[in-house]
């Protein structure tokens, strides 16, 4: 069976745990994170990068830190993970859905504005797969009406948008490396802070309310609980697992970009004759190659096409279900304007096969089963 996913190992992951263990240093901010935190700031040209727990982890301290309220809504598309929403659910925000645009699954930056209301506090956009969302007027809308920007840039790491990367273009950025992502520390994430006034506090947060980051610069002689926060601290065991993938970043992008080049050579026949819709990537993006999605005609076609590469030897996977229709969803949300793509699109969207080390025989199997599915059909 061709598996969907295959975390990411390179080589070094094993002899940096044993390094972290040898330390005597396996809680965090050791030198594993550290130099995690550096060269996130390197890679994207962040004021400041803070490895966390997961990438929900992030996305909560980034709420905390754009002081999110009861009452406050907050603007994001309904095709997204649950965490995108539960981390302002949680300071008892309103989530108010828009629509997305068809191509590229992102939110339509068009209907952004629209759903604006004087209680409106945050814009959070979602790169699905790695391709950004129209940033320039996201931003702009943002600046008109005094919003913060808070990118979920869970799979986006090593994009960029106009040649800056993603998660530095509003006030917060959040990472994932969980064990399905380009770069994995099993379950993690960081948070970009892209203004220095936020950093100190962001510190704080972190670790649990305290202190304690000034302490450990030698700032101030003892620690002690200044502020809200919790334990978004990583195990440095998995900033050592991470660190060995950091290190290699260009050549794990450079491999799931050539694999994600193939699968698009494989299926463009397909595509140009109707049966299926590939990835659309807009001018100005650069993409990481997270996924390589196709779109069926209609549900009923995407679940045959799974159960049938599934019957072949591939294993392929539906996404989202949109989360304006699930219960707490509708309890803790609503849908501004019309569901037209949403829904519709979400559908139809199935995900193939892919991971560092994916074989070119592997993608070539998975292509030759979709083209008999169709020729069958």
């Amino acid at each position: 069976m061709i598996q969907f996913n295959v975390p990411p190992f390179v080589g070094k992951e094993t002899e940096y745990i044993a390094q972290a263990i040898s330390n005597r240093k396996i809680c965090g901010d050791g030198e594993f994170t550290k130099k995690c935190n550096a060269m996130l700031e390197d890679m994207t040209g962040s004021k400041k990068a803070l490895l966390t727990t997961s990438c929900t982890s992030a996305l909560e301290m980034a709420a905390i830190l754009a002081d999110i309220k009861p009452g406050d809504e907050v603007i994001m598309p309904s095709f997204t993970f649950v965490s995108t929403a539960d981390a302002f659910v949680m300071r008892g925000a309103k989530i108010v859905f828009v629509d997305i645009r068809p191509d590229t699954m992102n939110i339509d930056e068009n209907l952004i504005e629209d759903a604006i209301t004087d209680k409106t506090k945050a814009i959070v956009p979602v790169h699905y797969a790695g391709v950004a969302c129209e940033m320039d007027k996201i931003c702009e809308i943002a600046q008109k009406h005094n919003l913060y920007v808070i990118e979920d840039a869970a799979q986006a790491v090593m994009s960029t948008y106009k040649g800056k990367a993603l998660g530095t273009f509003g006030e917060f950025g959040c990472f994932s490396f969980h064990e399905t992502k380009n770069y994995s520390s099993g379950e993690g994430g960081a948070i970009l802070i892209n203004n220095e006034c936020y950093i100190e506090r962001a510190e704080i947060i972190r670790e649990k309310g305290t202190n304690r980051s000034k302490f450990h610069r030698g700032q101030v002689d003892k620690y002690t609980w200044v502020d809200l926060g919790s334990s978004y601290l990583p195990s440095e065991l998995n900033a050592a697992y991470l660190f060995a993938q950091l290190e290699l970043k260009e050549e794990i992008n450079n491999n799931r970009l050539h694999s994600w080049n193939k699968y698009f050579e494989l299926l463009k026949p397909l595509a140009d004759k109707g049966f299926i819709e590939l990835p659309f990537i807009p001018d100005g993006c650069d993409h990481n190659a997270h996924m390589f999605y196709i779109k069926a005609k209609d549900i009923e076609e995407r679940t045959e096409l799974i159960k049938y590469l599934k019957e072949n030897g591939a294993c392929a996977v539906f996404h989202y279900i949109p989360l304006h229709s699930s219960p707490a969803g509708v309890n803790f949300g609503r849908f501004h304007g019309e569901d037209k793509f949403t829904t519709n699109e979400s559908d139809r969207l199935l995900r193939l096969p892919m991971y560092y080390g994916l074989t070119q025989d592997n993608i070539k199997s998975v292509a030759g089963i979709i083209s008999d599915f169709y020729t069958n059909k």
